[in-house]
């Protein structure tokens, strides 16, 4: 499900960051990425690629080993070779210990969460702390930030060391860093207020550059090609963000004589946001015509039936989206959603616990996900089971840095639960966590 996450930096600001979460994106960008982890010592599971909803250009590590990474900078990209030459310099901050350091509380936030606390400190950098909202207000808000995320030219140096040591490691042509960095060489030049953000966090050198082409030379693996296969994700991945994002441009990009899966992709996404139903379905319907075994096609008929309000008719294709893609949990977490909904304010006892059964399963891998225990709240409450329903509360306000809600909803559990059982001790735990937090801000 493509999950728009709206993030407000301050409550009443104009300025925003969106997290967006897509199944189908984030897999291939983890297929791409997991050679390079792999190389650096990592462990492919434990590194979280995380996409902003942001025209600009830049990625960074924050909080841990978590990449983000602006859809500009997917949309700048001409390749699948470009896009991991990015994450393997991101990946070289990590094994180098450049990190964006977090309390050590927020590296079990949410991502958004991460982003607010990001964004709050890039504009308390550039105001002083008293005018943190005024900075955002006034349109600074990226010049601070981009302050905050800058990284040193020696960290950059070493980054592109390990990352470039890393893509031969894995058998890639490391030419996609250098034609990435080759498409920002120049702005060095501009002032600052006018450079893109991705050269104002990553300063770019002559010296670095030069090092960069020698470097690529001298590769083994120049002139590998990536599989096939990736070029053709990178051709959806791109028609999918414009087709969300930029629905308006779509029939600008894909002319009326290409009739590419890409296209078509586009198309029905951008028929689905401009609220042409009719068009919107048609167009999915022949997405599955050609692939019948893809799940993301059956996700976005799901996802369309819902927002068109035909919820009863949006179960089956995403049955047949989690029974084809078994591991993709957001899948599971659009489903759950759309079992709520139907199961409506009759609480129909056998949607509504399907629908815990999904989140449950969801929950073991998305651990970062308010929406889960948001989903999983609702459905006990409909069930009338309000202890579990506040559980899960709390557990999204610990998520939020809600604090003051999760030791309300904790301690209504724990005064309302058996001593000692499950719902009990993780309570307990959540509030010890809770005062733990505290204790050290």
């Amino acid at each position: 499900m493509f999950l728009f996450c709206l993030l407000l930096s301050f409550s009443g600001t104009a300025n925003a960051q969106t997290i967006i979460r897509d199944t189908e994106i984030e897999n291939a960008l983890r297929t791409w990425a997991a050679p390079i982890f792999t190389a650096a010592g990592l462990v492919p599971d434990n590194v979280n690629i995380i996409l902003i909803q942001n025209s600009g250009i830049n990625a960074f590590v924050a909080g841990g080993a978590n990449i983000f990474i602006y859809t500009g900078l997917l949309e700048k990209a001409e390749n699948p070779g470009e896009v991991i030459g990015v994450i393997a310099h991101e990946t070289g901050h990590i094994s180098g210990g450049h990190l964006i350091r977090l309390r050590k509380s927020f590296e079990q936030a949410s991502y958004e969460t991460i982003i607010g606390t990001i964004l709050g400190i890039g504009a308390a950098v550039l105001s002083g702390e008293g005018g943190a909202a005024t900075a955002i207000i006034s349109g600074t808000q990226n010049v601070a930030t981009s302050r905050f995320l800058s990284n040193s030219r020696l960290n950059e140096s070493s980054a592109d060391q390990a990352g470039l040591k890393f893509m031969n490691a894995a058998h890639f042509d490391p030419k996609g860093l250098l034609t990435f960095m080759e498409k920002l060489e120049g702005q060095e030049l501009l002032p600052q207020s006018q450079q893109m953000e991705y050269v104002r966090t990553h300063p770019l050198t002559a010296n670095r550059m030069e090092a960069l082409r020698t470097k690529v030379e001298q590769s083994p693996y120049a002139g590998t090609n990536v599989p096939a296969r990736w070029t053709g994700d990178f051709a959806r991945m791109k028609a999918k963000l414009m087709g969300f994002t930029r629905p308006e441009q779509v029939q600008w990009q894909y002319k009326d004589d290409d009739h590419s899966i890409a296209a078509l992709y586009a198309r029905a996404i951008a028929a689905y946001k401009t609220n042409h139903v009719a068009e919107a379905l048609r167009l999915s319907d022949e997405l599955l015509a050609k692939e019948p075994g893809n799940p993301y096609f059956y996700e976005l008929k799901g996802q369309m039936l819902v927002d068109f309000s035909l919820i009863d008719e949006s179960l089956p294709a995403y049955r047949k989206a989690v029974e084809l893609a078994p591991r993709a949990d957001l899948i599971r977490i659009a489903y759950a959603h759309a079992l709520i909904e139907s199961a409506g304010l009759n609480s129909q006892f056998e949607k509504l616990e399907e629908a815990i059964e999904q989140l449950a399963i969801a929950r073991r891998t998305e651990k970062k996900s308010t929406r889960i225990y948001r989903l999983l709240a609702t459905a006990y409450g409909r069930l009338g089971n309000e202890v579990s329903a506040r559980l899960n509360l709390a557990e999204e306000a610990v998520l939020q840095r809600r604090l003051p809600d999760a030791k309300r909803f904790a301690t209504y559990v724990i005064e309302n639960s058996q001593e000692n059982n499950s719902e009990n001790i993780r309570a307990k735990d959540i509030l010890k966590y809770v005062e733990e937090i505290e204790k050290d801000s």
